[in-house]
């Protein structure tokens, strides 16, 4: 077993690159199967994900090749093969499996998804945007079978914004008959992303990042070299790192409009926030205001920075008052905060968070951003050495984490039991 071990009380300084973002890579990298011939992805994260990923289309018969932090996926005889199990099984989003391939194939069975357990994510919009387009959708021993004689373009309403099934019903409906119009989207840039990769393969489609897409279906993609837009969560996780330990530190490789709802509650904190055209500084202070937080669909303030958030909000003054309104039951993480020494209650949707001093531990990541919470409560510590288990949920999401933090003066280290 491994855990972290992380000596705290040192203000973060220096510089930090982000990755491509892991929400868009975990989308596109499906969405290659499209495509007849290469596909080259630039700027990935090395995350477990990832390389699970690269498992499943080696299954298929894709030829994945890497070189540094690009994939090369040559999907030109990868075949219709049914995957209950398996490599599938180890993530979430492994359900883009289905709009990518009942795109290309028409046909899918895919096995339900794993990955972080804070709260079921079920894929009722996903199915209702395939039924749309014409495919039969049933659940047999804990697989999805898909099928569809031919894919027609619909209009399909969501009833929640979900960023997953937005993104399926774009692969799917990227080689349908006829024209699609995805009413009440998510917004969110790794859908652009995605909508850019496929248009750079020949798909037409338009209004990606806005609540209506129209997508034009046509008959063949090609392939394309695409490079993934920055991580947005994990540029907001270090930016709060660099907060919570008083630091000054430089994110870099960032877009700056992503992080307009974090920014601007940092801001309301007391916190120094400067921004250029693609980093972002940040300037700790000695003491910090109690703010209180919404997370929302995007552009709100994301649910994926709720955990770390409520990690610095142990260190203002006052209480503040942290409320999720994408996922009821993602405070999984509070529990472990509390065994630290933090003042937090859950009622509902909404944590109650009085600020005081935190104390080293032995803690438990229960899901990815449960994981970086606890990091960053770590290195607010003073004294001891704080220990976190499940490092595995915290690989899906941060590459090189101990050399970053490393790089930027915490004591961290990794250590085998």
């Amino acid at each position: 077993m491994e855990k972290l071990m992380i000596t705290g009380g040192r203000p973060l300084q220096g510089t930090v690159s982000i990755s491509g973002a892991k929400n868009s890579a975990i989308a596109l990298i499906p969405a290659a199967i499209l495509a007849e011939s290469e596909v080259i992805l630039d700027n990935l994260p090395l995350l477990s994900d990832v390389a699970v990923y690269s498992e499943i289309l080696e299954e298929l018969g894709a030829t994945v090749a890497w070189e540094g932090s690009q994939m090369k996926i040559d999907p030109s005889s990868i075949k219709s093969i049914p995957m209950p199990n398996g490599p599938v099984k180890k993530l979430r989003a492994s359900y883009y499996m289905m709009g990518a391939m009942l795109g290309r194939f028409k046909e899918a069975i895919i096995g339900l998804p794993g990955g972080c357990n804070f709260e079921p994510r079920p894929i009722d919009q996903h199915i209702k945007g395939f039924e749309a387009l014409g495919a039969t959708v049933t659940n047999e021993h804990g697989a999805i079978h898909l099928h569809a004689k031919e894919l027609r373009g619909n209009k399909i309403y969501l009833d929640v914004s979900s960023v997953g099934a937005t993104i399926n019903i774009m692969l799917a409906a990227a080689r349908a008959k006829g024209a699609t119009i995805i009413e009440n989207a998510a917004k969110e840039p790794e859908i652009i992303d995605v909508a850019t990769l496929l248009n750079s393969m020949g798909a037409i489609i338009k209004g990606a990042g806005t609540e209506t897409i129209r997508i034009e279906g046509v008959s063949e993609l090609h392939g394309c070299r695409h490079s993934i837009i920055p991580d947005r969560i994990q540029a907001g996780t270090y930016m709060i790192a660099a907060a919570a330990t008083r630091g000054n530190v430089l994110i870099d490789n960032v877009i700056p409009k992503h992080m307009e709802a974090l920014t601007a509650k940092m801001q309301e904190m007391g916190i120094g926030i400067e921004e250029y055209d693609e980093s972002i500084r940040v300037l700790g202070a000695p003491r910090y205001e109690h703010v209180d937080v919404k997370a929302l669909v995007y552009p709100g303030f994301a649910t994926d920075l709720q955990s770390p958030m409520t990690s610095l909000l142990t260190q203002a003054q006052g209480v503040s008052v942290l409320s999720d309104f994408v996922y009821s039951n993602r405070f999984k993480h509070v529990p472990e905060l509390v065994r630290m020494g933090a003042k937090i209650r859950v009622e509902g949707r909404s944590a109650i968070i009085e600020g005081g001093h935190l104390n080293a531990a032995k803690v438990k990541a229960a899901d990815l951003r449960a994981g970086a919470a606890l990091v960053i409560a770590g290195l607010t510590v003073s004294e001891g050495v704080t220990e976190v288990t499940g490092v595995e949920y915290i690989d899906r999401g941060y590459d090189h984490l101990v050399s970053n933090l490393r790089h930027l003066g915490a004591d961290v280290w990794r250590q085998t039991e």
